[in-house]
């Protein structure tokens, strides 16, 4: 294999300025430059990526760090597939390198977030799945290692620290908006975990809508934990104890929940939706299949990866500019909602 002093003996020039040349220093001239690249190329000589990073000042390597991937459902790991495509895309276009971790809360509070990353060189994140009760979380935002959050409102002025997401609130009440423009005022709302910040930013949406129409909505939340199984029992259990006095229509917070709430509603005897009505949140393929198709609310997750690995990339370089960016939801109008106002 080609040494670093091979390439610098042929070139005629040191090994300082093949590395120098190498990484596109501005004190380089294009000559030595050009000189030094065809010199390696010849030799067929390849850097040590890995060893480089760990010696640079300015490390070219972000890492995508995700939480909570064994808890998440198979079916939601398509938008996880998604955000690692934007962020991939975004690292090949300005040539950083990417490394991936998983991470579970458990985990979290063996080693905190600042050493997780020393031990490992990490000098900018992109953070996904991450929960407000997390041990990351909590430490994260007093850190000094660049850091952009996937679907998080910063709630810091910390200037290393970033978030990339739709307007949750907006989404959640152009959806609940929508519902009661055609007619119903019976609304119930299948909610995910309260330590998922989306979720309180979709409740506050939901809220805002009803609240604006007069509509109660005080025993209508429905905890449904971002799990199908869970939205399932839950949604059940709900019809059973409110049998004379059924919702004319369900919001749900995610997809995957909204498909265990369409399977005990159609156990209960009752039909979607033409009984209840249902919508659903994120967009996931899936909801094209349904019968009904179903309402929902389409995340672009490959823009917002890709969008999240070009801010820390910016936070890592010192640039200035907006550290949260906002990214726009489509709503996806399916059969799932029945139209009471004809």
């Amino acid at each position: 294999m080609t040494t670093i002093k091979e390439v610098a003996k042929a070139a005629g020039v040191s090994v300082a300025m093949v590395s120098k040349a190498l990484n596109n220093y501005p004190d380089v001239s294009e000559k030595t430059r050009e000189k030094v690249r065809q010199t390696a190329e010849k030799l067929n000589y390849s850097p040590n990526v890995v060893a480089r990073n760990l010696s640079s000042k300015n490390q070219k390597t972000i890492a995508m760090i995700t939480s909570g991937f064994l808890r998440s459902e198979s079916l939601d790991n398509s938008n996880s597939f998604d955000l690692l495509k934007g962020v991939y895309q975004a690292t090949e276009e300005d040539h950083y390198e990417l490394a991936m971790y998983f991470t579970e809360t458990e985990k979290q509070q063996e080693k905190d977030y600042a050493k997780f990353c020393r031990e490992r060189n990490i000098r900018g994140v992109v953070l996904s799945g991450i929960r407000l009760d997390d041990p990351y979380f909590k430490t994260l935002l007093e850190t000094n290692i660049p850091c952009v959050l996937i679907d998080v409102k910063v709630p810091t002025e910390n200037k290393l620290i970033g978030g990339v997401s739709i307007d949750n609130v907006q989404a959640a009440y152009d959806m609940a908006q929508y519902v009661i423009a055609r007619g119903h005022t019976r609304l119930a709302v299948l909610s995910g975990e309260g330590e998922a910040d989306v979720n309180g930013q979709r409740l506050k949406g939901i809220m805002r809508a009803a609240e604006a129409k007069g509509i109660d909505l005080g025993g209508k939340i429905i905890n449904g934990e971002f799990k199908e199984q869970t939205a399932y029992d839950s949604v059940r259990a709900f019809l059973e104890q409110h049998q004379t006095n059924l919702p004319s229509a369900l919001i749900c917070f995610s997809d995957i929940m909204a498909l265990g709430a369409l399977k005990a509603i159609e156990e209960f005897g009752l039909q979607v939706p033409e009984d209840i009505s249902l919508t659903g949140f994120d967009g996931l393929k899936i909801t094209d299949y349904t019968h009904p198709t179903i309402t929902t609310v389409k995340q672009p997750f490959q823009q917002m990866g890709y969008e999240a690995a070009r801010l820390v990339q910016r936070i890592m370089e010192g640039k200035e500019g907006e550290r949260q960016i906002t990214v726009p939801h489509e709503m996806i109008w399916n059969s799932s909602v029945r139209d009471l106002t004809v």
